[in-house]
């Protein structure tokens, strides 16, 4: 028989520890990451590339949540109505019906802008191009009546500055038609392929509304994993407010673009000004950029209609004068009232710094981004703060 060896001789077996391996995995996650960090700056334009791809992969699917993001109040006002009206027993039929009359409105409205906005909008384009020499030669016809009546007044400069644009705005037209053959067939070919992912993003739509309940659950249970227990309720809390702060202004100010684009159009129709949907569209979309949006729209508007007819010019930017006052003062207000809680300093440096980095997205995205990012800095001052038995009201 083999003799017991000694204790001290035994041979030891490989004892677990929870801790150590908890700290191999953050080291070997945190190596990782910084490898493909310091990959990602090297092989910066491999790397652009590679994010523009995913980006278009994932396209059909990014608009999807957009399109979910925007029309879940809407479906959530509507399932409360359904629900009220009919007495369903079960949500679900109520859930149907309500989707399907958001979905049906959104749809319409949406070939509503495609068979009438559009064509009148690309209509207004082809005549606008075709009058924009004529247009040229009425200004500087004008140019020169004031120099005539106003002959202390030099305006030689602006009458060679306008001689010169018009030679060169003629050769652009003739190169621009020369050109419209190719443009046109790749604008064709990029018009299916964007249908073909709106198809797709309204089907993927329909689900995760459908489904909320069960996305829901997935976020819940992933939080719950991953979060300690007894900071579940504070994460839930900020994340609740960051989705409403972003929902509302989003959600809001899409609402008022959408009225101060239809008021310009039946505005500019009452006034007899020409180019009613094309530049309507543009107030409509610029309008969508905070405090510099209606500046951005008005400007392509005025010179449209100065190239017309002066008149019509300054009529255009009396009216988008009132229309933007009566945005900032009466809509806007009333839509989203103190929907970021942020000081102008601080939205003209989101709109700046966004359209910098991401263009007008950035524009628009970067006022609800950087007061969510200003609500959790507040919610950590606080929390700092009462560390200290202090409270942010009492600091002056």
């Amino acid at each position: 028989m083999q003799e017991a060896l000694p204790e001290q001789e035994r041979p030891q077996k490989f004892l677990k520890n929870d801790r150590y391996f908890t700290i191999c995995i953050y080291t070997f996650v945190l190596v990782v990451a910084c490898t493909v960090a310091i990959k990602a700056i090297i092989s910066f334009d491999q790397t652009r590339a590679f994010l523009y791809t995913l980006l278009r992969a994932l396209g059909p699917f990014l608009i999807a949540i957009l399109i979910a993001y925007v029309l879940r109040p809407f479906v959530e006002a509507a399932y409360k109505l359904t629900s009220r009206l009919l007495h369903y027993r079960h949500p679900r039929p109520a859930m149907v019906l309500a989707m399907l009359l958001v979905y049906l409105v959104a749809i319409g409205m949406i070939i509503s802008l495609l068979v009438y906005v559009l064509p009148e909008v690309v209509r207004n384009l082809m005549d606008m191009i075709t009058k924009i020499p004529d247009g040229y030669q009425q200004l500087l016809s004008f140019a020169e009546t004031l120099q005539e009546r106003f002959p202390q007044v030099d305006l030689s400069s602006v009458v060679s500055m306008l001689e010169s644009t018009q030679s060169d705005l003629v050769s652009s037209l003739t190169n621009a038609t020369r050109e419209i053959i190719p443009v046109l067939y790749t604008a064709s070919v990029s018009v299916v392929t964007w249908f073909a992912n709106f198809v797709i993003a309204i089907v993927v739509s329909v689900y995760m509304l459908y489904g909320k309940a069960s996305l829901k659950r997935l976020c819940k249970i992933i939080v719950y994993t991953f979060i300690p227990k007894e900071s579940i309720p504070t994460v839930r809390e900020v994340l609740v407010d960051c989705n409403r702060i972003f929902s509302k202004y989003v959600v809001s100010k899409m609402i008022d673009s959408l009225i101060i684009g239809v008021l310009c159009a039946i505005l500019m129709t009452i006034l007899r000004l020409p180019y009613v949907f094309l530049i309507s569209v543009v107030v409509g979309v610029t309008n969508m950029i905070p405090y510099f949006g209606p500046f951005i729209g008005a400007i392509p508007g005025a010179v449209i209609e100065l190239v017309i007819s002066p008149v019509k010019a300054l009529i255009f930017l009396i009216m988008i004068l009132c229309l933007q006052q009566f945005d900032g003062l009466f809509l806007g207000p009333k839509l989203m009232g103190s929907s970021t809680g942020m000081k102008p300093l601080w939205i003209i440096f989101a709109i700046t710094l966004g359209g910098k980095f991401f263009g007008v997205i950035g524009m628009f995205l970067g006022v609800p981004v950087l007061a969510i990012l200003a609500y959790l800095g507040e919610r950590l001052a606080a929390r700092r703060l009462r560390r200290k038995q202090m409270k942010i009201e009492e600091i002056s």
